[in-house]
């Protein structure tokens, strides 16, 4: 088995393990209420993802890379796993973080309003975005070059794999975290967990459907594979606990926006009166009426 196909089964593992403890631990029967609109939306950007974006972005880096700089291809090849491992976390990770972060502002939010438009919490909810967040986001296009300049092999997709988990695990309906924090021997350990990696309890507040709550975070908790970079650039909030609804309030207010709008747009335009998904809309916000 390749480097690849290990990538592969152990990330398949893990999306199955994770669902099979939504549907035994009954969260998923009783917090998951997806409409068909939302199946639609989650479904083609998971496959669009798969077939379409990564492997475009990884085919056009390399065609470049051979253009461009064909004397670095596999430079990196020899380098120590602690140093690639290094490289990704930058250039991958930390480069997620501001491109997450940046998609709060008005004029990158209607790429990834479809993320937060979802009202409940699971694996499912994971990938679901606009079409064009991924194909721009930073640190795919990164992982391309780094690809090609040798940074691949058995890192790579252990590294892959590590990072699916925890944002899979971050999204899911289960809270894996929730048991850990009320016993007191695992407090030390919650401690620096919660300020490392993405949990369910610091993931859930941002897409809390509101900052009135106490526990929501929309304006932060950006981090997806490290928490750390919230802790490092001031953007953290930590309350072990998880915010009673999530979702989005304009689409409770003026309804649902459906899918191929939340998808490809700007292509297709939102016919709602009050959007952010069409030329000229506004972004809805609790305190201000614009959501950022």
């Amino acid at each position: 088995m390749d480097a690849v196909q290990l990538q592969n089964a152990l990330v398949l593992l893990v999306i199955v393990g994770l669902a099979a403890m939504e549907f035994i631990s009954r969260r998923y029967k009783e917090t998951v209420h997806a409409t068909a609109n939302d199946t639609r939306l989650e479904l083609f950007m998971f496959v669009s993802l798969l077939a379409i974006t990564q492997p475009l972005v990884f085919l056009v880096t390399a065609k470049l890379g051979v253009w461009w700089v064909p004397e670095y291809q596999g430079v990196l090849a020899d380098w120590p796993a602690w140093a690639m491992v290094g490289l990704l976390l930058v250039l991958d990770d930390m480069t997620q973080y501001w491109w997450h972060r940046a998609s709060h502002s008005p004029w990158l939010w209607p790429l990834h309003r479809a993320h937060h438009s979802a009202q409940y919490m699971s694996i499912r909810v994971t990938f679901r975005n606009n079409f064009f967040y991924y194909l721009m986001m930073p640190g795919l296009w990164f992982a391309g070059a780094l690809l090609y300049l040798g940074l691949g092999g058995m890192v790579y997709a252990l590294y892959v794999v590590v990072k699916l988990a925890v944002i899979l695990a971050a999204h899911c309906a289960w809270r894996w975290d929730e048991a850990l924090y009320r016993m007191p021997a695992f407090r030390p350990l919650m401690w620096v967990l919660e300020r490392t990696i993405s949990t369910p309890a610091t993931h859930w507040a941002h897409h809390a459907i509101t900052n009135q709550d106490g526990v929501g975070h929309y304006k932060g908790n950006f981090g997806n594979l490290l928490f750390l970079w919230d802790i490092i650039f001031g953007s953290a909030k930590i309350t072990r606990h998880y915010p009673p609804q999530v979702g989005l309030v304009d689409d409770h207010l003026f309804g649902v926006e459906k899918w191929q709008h939340q998808m490809f747009f700007p292509l297709l335009q939102s016919e709602r009166e009050h959007t952010a998904l069409k030329w000229g809309g506004q972004i809805y916000d609790e305190s201000q009426h614009h959501r950022t």
